[in-house]
């Protein structure tokens, strides 16, 4: 079929409605659960509060449980699509969510028995609250297998490209996730009736996964554990990559507690949790790029290399703006949110951060590159260097400059990630050299003007210095759009049609 050659696959079209659609799937819940934080807070009280986002983050350690298995899937399946071996799609999903339900029912019963202790010994939770807290975690652990299965169900519905449909069925169960609780608590004061939600939104979740993801597949079969052979080992790369670059995302935290003092980590963390924020928009572009990366990179060079070229348009242009933002007035915003007193011990770090989290965005786009070509492994053998490498930097600046200290740490790290990652995507797959080239003007462009904007004294220079910098990027970008992107930046009107794809 036309629609599925990797021409067809990399078209701006898709490319444009996924982005879109992904940012609403992810952005649209966050929103929501921006608002809902004081009502739970306030229904729940400090202390199941407390237990809530434990609740949150074991979900989050089920996650693990995939070994990355769902961008595994995503890249097996449009590899195969490519290559007209799409009939081998059913028995390898079939597999594949074999293999993993048996691995996260033995997570869901380890969990299940090791949740007295847990909660006994290892939490401080009051003795009121012990039962209660033992039954909800109890019933929490009985989503893992639910959560690995959404992941490979997902992949599947990526390397379709099913994006809109797959965050139609997200977005009013991520929703719920926040929702729900807040109307059982209404009629049920306990953590046992928000688990229950919790487990039921995971299910329904599953649910129309699967209910999207049937008509695009063959019967589902099992073949032989060497099929997901390979899956396991793109997605346990994938794995130990995201492992440690969670370290890495909080391992400057515990250092700053460690060396100066928990206010200190209140100030430093909370601006790093602001500016993550903005991960939302690369996280959706890579999404988008892994499947026709991933059908194109062996037969179609030049068009793997025109979506690195995409990718990288795409994430300089929607990320440069806020990251400028945040760069010129990091600290009025932190006061505009948590007061003065906080802006006056946060407001620096908050600018240098603006600044680092551009090149942190940056480095979704080769990334992508790299586990669309199979080779995980180079991104996870980086992050490990970095984690090596960046805390003795972190120490010595910490000692020297206190939290500001650590924020120049994690902007360095975070631009040597994308130097790295550029370096890896331009090594191991030479095709996408040029494109990589082409790309140095515009960000050699895009970092001055980060750093003076974030370096300017006053707030008129401070704007100045954004405004012309943003200016020069996006003429220095202007060359590099090919006719049909220009026709579609002056037909804007497409967009609609686009969301519709």
């Amino acid at each position: 079929m036309t629609g599925d050659t990797a021409e067809a696959r990399a078209g701006a079209g898709r490319l444009l409605s996924g982005l879109i659609w992904n940012a609403l799937g992810r952005g649209l819940p966050l929103l929501l659960a921006l608002v809902l934080t004081p009502v739970l807070v306030a229904q729940m009280g400090l202390e199941r509060w407390g237990l809530f986002t434990l609740a949150l983050a074991l979900v989050g350690v089920f996650g693990i449980l995939d070994l990355g298995i769902g961008p595994a899937l995503t890249r097996a399946l449009s590899e195969r699509m490519a290559e007209g071996r799409g009939e081998e799609a059913g028995q390898l999903v079939g597999t594949a969510l074999l293999a993993l339900g048996g691995l996260a029912m033995l997570g869901a019963v380890l969990v299940f028995l090791a949740v007295p202790a847990l909660v006994g010994r290892v939490l401080n939770v009051p003795p009121a609250l012990e039962a209660e807290a033992v039954t909800a975690f109890r019933i929490l652990a009985l989503a893992a297998p639910l959560v690995t299965a959404n992941a490979a169900l997902w992949g599947v519905l990526a390397a379709h490209q099913r994006f809109r449909a797959a965050n139609l069925a997200t977005i009013p169960v991520s929703a719920m996730y926040y929702l729900g609780p807040v109307l059982v608590l209404m009629v049920w004061q306990s953590l046992v009736g928000v688990m229950l939600v919790l487990v039921a939104c995971r299910l329904l979740n599953t649910l129309s996964y699967a209910w999207l993801a049937r008509p695009l597949l063959p019967p589902l079969g099992l073949g032989s554990p060497r099929l997901v052979a390979p899956l396991l080992r793109v997605g346990g790369w994938m794995t130990v990559s995201s492992v440690l670059n969670q370290a890495l995302i909080y391992a400057d935290r515990f250092l700053v507690g460690a060396v100066l003092t928990l206010a200190a980590v209140a100030h430093y963390a909370t601006p790093l949790d602001l500016v993550l924020r903005m991960w939302i928009l690369p996280v959706a572009v890579a999404q988008v790029l892994l499947p026709p990366m991933a059908s194109a990179f062996r037969s179609h060079p030049e068009v793997t290399a025109g979506l690195l070229r995409r990718g990288a348009l795409l994430v300089v242009t929607l990320v440069l703006p806020p990251c400028l933002l945040l760069a010129g007035l990091g600290d009025w915003l932190l006061g505009l949110w948590l007061g003065a007193d906080f802006a006056r011990e946060g407001g620096t770090v908050a600018r240098i951060l603006g600044a680092g989290v551009f090149f942190s965005c940056l480095a979704f786009v080769p990334n992508a590159l790299l586990d669309a070509i199979g080779r995980p492994d180079a991104a996870a053998k980086l992050i490990a260097a970095e984690l090596v490498l960046f805390l003795p930097v972190l120490w010595v600046l910490l000692q020297g400059f206190g939290i500001e200290g650590a924020a120049v740490a994690w902007a360095l790290r975070a631009t040597a990630d994308a130097l790295g990652k550029s370096v890896l995507a331009a090594r191991l797959y030479p095709a996408a050299r040029p494109a990589l080239r082409r790309m140095v003007l515009p960000i050699m462009a895009a970092v001055l003007a980060l750093a003076l904007t974030a370096a300017a004294p006053t707030l008129p220079l401070a704007a100045a210095a954004a405004a012309l910098g943003l200016l020069g990027t996006l003429l220095l970008l202007a060359p590099l759009l090919t006719v049909e992107e220009r026709g579609a930046l002056r037909r804007p009107a497409e967009a609609r049609r686009l969301l519709r794809a």
